[in-house]
């Protein structure tokens, strides 16, 4: 695939748009497992009421992700862009001027699920200004926006450290009037195909729809969950700083941004199935030797792999997504992240409560393991990819 092709098959501007779109929401979505740490600390929280602190914004994106899914079909990608952006601050100023107690924490982990919303924004924008034969790329470019999870990871802690937790969600309005203001000037909007009755419910009847979900539950669930509690994982059983603990996180978590786009490169020219079995194949491995609790050197490696692996099953994913159902992108888009962030609410719930229960995190990689096995097997036995369509098909 040359390079000139790819940018004169889809609107060059718009896939900027959609990527500064996804990465700064994604920066906000996960402010909160940035800053989890300091929050913990300064209020006194159990490892349980860590790990539901940060497990609520994916929770909340769940949420949010089925509503603006249905209105970008409806309304437009552009204007609900620009929206979803403009909600963003509200949580923002609600931790910047208050968020002093553990209930106000977790109302505003639920609304900052709304920049976790960008997923029905961003990545329908892009697919639907870029033909099948190039919705792996293209969709993996601005997938590759969970790469705000590095900005949070590497700024949130510094910045919290010199001027506290509260004033980093302030701070974190900057960038994202930036980003309003970019979208609004680089954007436009792609072609609209005509809606098919059914709505959201039509979507869930659909099998492939729900396999789909599946699947992104347990890969982009997992990318998620661990990306926003890696930096109290860090700090609690290596008893690092904050910010080197952090930093850490951020070092797993760019595996996963940077590979996300060649998992959607390897899945128009392998097949999505193929890529998605290499993932999780290597996610169970990788999940089995974490629960040994390897010392802080082999865990980073180990983690780096693990995020690695997920973010290309992350671009696999959405590649399918983009080319099974393009007349119902934002829908389907907001459907299959609404259970990635259900997934994403689930892991570091688990993780927190099995570290409390039991005193370790061996049980949490555990757990972890067995569910990645299970779904490999599952999709190794019932699902194979069609290389000529890129179309899912479930084995009867």
């Amino acid at each position: 695939m040359h390079a000139r092709e790819f940018r004169s098959a889809g609107h060059l501007p718009s896939l900027v748009a959609a990527l500064v779109h996804f990465d700064i929401s994604f920066m906000v979505w996960v402010l909160l497992g940035a800053l989890g740490a300091f929050v913990t600390a300064d209020l006194g929280l159990s490892p349980l009421q860590a790990g539901l602190m940060v497990a609520l914004p994916p929770l909340g994106g769940s949420v949010f992700r089925l509503v603006i899914g249905s209105l970008a079909d409806r309304a437009g990608i552009r204007r609900t862009g620009l929206v979803t952006l403009g909600l963003t601050f509200v949580p923002l100023w609600w931790g910047w001027l208050a968020g002093g107690t553990y209930g106000q924490v977790l109302a505003i982990g639920l609304l900052l699920g709304v920049a976790g919303a960008s997923f029905a924004v961003a990545l329908p924008l892009a697919s639907r200004w870029y033909p099948p034969e190039h919705q792996g790329l293209a969709m993996g470019i601005t997938g590759a926006g969970n790469s705000g999870t590095i900005i949070a990871a590497l700024a949130a802690p510094r910045l919290a450290e010199h001027f506290g937790w509260h004033a980093v969600f302030g701070l974190a309005t900057i960038p994202v009037a930036t980003a309003w203001v970019l979208f609004a000037l680089l954007a436009k909007e792609p072609p609209r195909p005509a809606t098919p009755a059914g709505g959201i419910f039509g979507l869930v009847a659909d099998p492939d729809a729900r396999w789909l979900c599946a699947l992104y539950m347990v890969t982009f669930g997992t990318f998620v969950g661990l990306s926003g509690y890696l930096p109290l994982f860090m700090v609690d059983r290596f008893e690092l700083t904050k910010v080197t603990g952090a930093g850490y996180a951020a070092l797993c978590a760019a595996a996963g941004s940077l590979l996300r786009p060649l998992g959607g490169v390897l899945s128009d020219r392998l097949g999505a199935t193929r890529v998605l079995a290499a993932v999780l194949s290597t996610g169970t491995g990788v999940a089995v030797a974490l629960a040994t609790l390897p010392h802080l050197g082999p865990t980073v490696a180990l983690l780096f792999v693990l995020m690695g692996a997920l973010g290309a099953g992350n671009g696999a994913v959405f590649c399918l997504v983009g080319a099974r159902f393009p007349e119902r992108i934002g829908a389907m888009t907001g459907l299959v992240g609404a259970a990635g962030g259900l997934g994403g609410f689930l892991l570091p719930f688990v993780l927190g409560a099995l570290r409390q229960s039991t005193g370790s995190f061996a049980a949490g990689f555990v757990v972890l393991g067995a569910t990645v096995a299970l779904t490999t097997t599952a999709l190794l036995r019932r699902q194979r990819i069609a290389p000529s369509t890129v179309a899912l098909e479930v084995a009867t």
